[in-house]
């Protein structure tokens, strides 16, 4: 089977559409931070305006407990989605109830309506088939078709991601083929040298990823709070930095295989080790087998690769043809321990050929540090989803769609 798209729902002017998009941005004070989500369902929505359609807007925010709850409204949200759209946008204050049903009532071709966070309704995430089915079928009472575009949603059997797309005829979203087209790219016949660059806290949240990418790549290179559990598996003190002690024969064998395929596995040679966990932490650049010969001793937090592991990481990037990265390289929330993924960000940028930032907290770093999107290749909008495509997971929110 083939992925259905767009085209296989006919003459939308006129029908009802709901799209399934991720709308979960970043919020403080109920101000969005980041509308890069908001901004990536663009293409589809507009495509689906200008098509006549009458299109109504699904998605989650944060993770509510199954009620409604002020904090993760999607209000900022379809007020932004009307400022990009450059259109009124109506919103719905509840799910499928009166305010959701005269909201879609109103609409005449071409009109979009928000209906309120799906998460405020417990049987989005149900683990009970009926629940999901019973709360899809109130939602399929709003449309004729549904658009599925929420690719960082993909991954998760939730309601409005699967029942609700058995239940009406569906398609995926622009948003969703470019990911796919992007990240098939990643994994069948990459233009070489290959690179991926993993960081983030925990090794635990990529071997699904290592294991399956390894034997693909010519090089991996490791940073983040990971890296200090690789840097332990070779013996090395780490201090009080983040460790994993329950993964040390995991990352070990790692290491072998690596050497077996000749993949060359690029670890961190020098860190920047804190005093403290504090954006404002007395810290220093040292070896990275040196860690607690700092005055912090083994008290010393590594909170970022050092400057000479930061210029060989992005030495092997730009002269790759194909990179994929995913994880901060540091805490890149504080400007003292930002410099290792700014470089890398920085070397994404200038690759010649295919370069793709991961989604998640890699999307917010190069966002936070001022990178525009379209620096790079691709910044996937699904960090979560990504990874479970690169393992190699077979993903429900596609199958549903036709993804084989």
């Amino acid at each position: 089977m083939s992925l259905r798209t767009l085209s296989s729902l006919g003459d939308l002017a006129g029908k009802r559409v709901i799209v399934r998009c991720d709308l979960n941005v970043p919020l403080k004070d109920g101000v969005i931070t980041d509308d890069g989500r908001v901004r990536a369902s663009l293409p589809t929505l507009n495509t689906l305006i200008n098509a006549g359609a009458r299109v109504v807007v699904c998605s989650h925010l944060g993770r509510p407990e199954g009620a409604p709850d002020e904090r993760y409204s999607l209000a900022p949200v379809a007020q932004r989605l009307s400022e990009l759209l450059g259109k009124p946008v109506a919103f719905a204050r509840d799910t499928v109830g009166e305010s959701a049903a005269s909201a879609v009532e109103g609409l005449q071709d071409g009109d979009v309506a928000v209906i309120e966070n799906l998460r405020f309704n417990p049987g989005e995430t149900s683990k009970i088939d009926a629940e999901r089915e019973e709360f899809a079928g109130r939602l399929a009472a709003f449309a004729d078709a549904m658009v599925s575009d929420g690719f960082g949603v993909v991954h998760r059997k939730q309601a409005s991601v699967y029942e609700l797309a058995e239940a009406l005829p569906s398609a995926a979203g622009l948003l969703i083929q470019k990911e796919l087209e992007v990240l098939d790219r990643l994994t069948e016949n990459p233009e070489r040298p290959y690179a991926v660059v993993l960081g983030g806290s925990k090794v635990s949240d990529k071997l699904g990823v290592i294991d399956h990418l390894l034997p693909r790549v010519n090089s991996l290179l490791i940073g983040g709070g990971m890296l200090f559990t690789f840097l332990k598996a070779q013996g090395y003190p780490v201090g009080a930095s983040l460790l994993e002690e329950d993964q040390l024969d995991t990352v070990r064998g790692y290491i072998a295989k690596a050497a077996e395929l000749g993949v060359e596995l690029v670890l961190p040679t020098d860190v920047l080790v804190a005093d403290r966990f504090a954006a404002d932490a007395a810290f220093e650049a040292v070896s990275a087998d040196a860690i607690e010969s700092t005055p912090a001793g083994a008290a010393g937090i590594g909170l970022d690769i050092g400057p000479d592991t930061a210029a060989r990481f992005a030495e092997i990037i730009r002269a790759s043809k194909t990179v994929f990265w995913n994880g901060p390289m540091g805490v890149f929330e504080f400007p003292n321990f930002a410099n290792g993924t700014r470089v890398v960000a920085e070397a994404l940028t200038e690759v010649d050929g295919l370069s793709v930032v991961g989604g998640g907290d890699s999307a917010a770093a190069v966002r936070q540090l001022g990178f525009a999107d379209d620096a790079f290749g691709h910044i996937s909008t699904g960090g979560g989803a990504s990874l479970e495509f690169l393992e190699g997971k077979k993903l429900p929110g596609l199958e549903v769609l036709g993804w084989a």
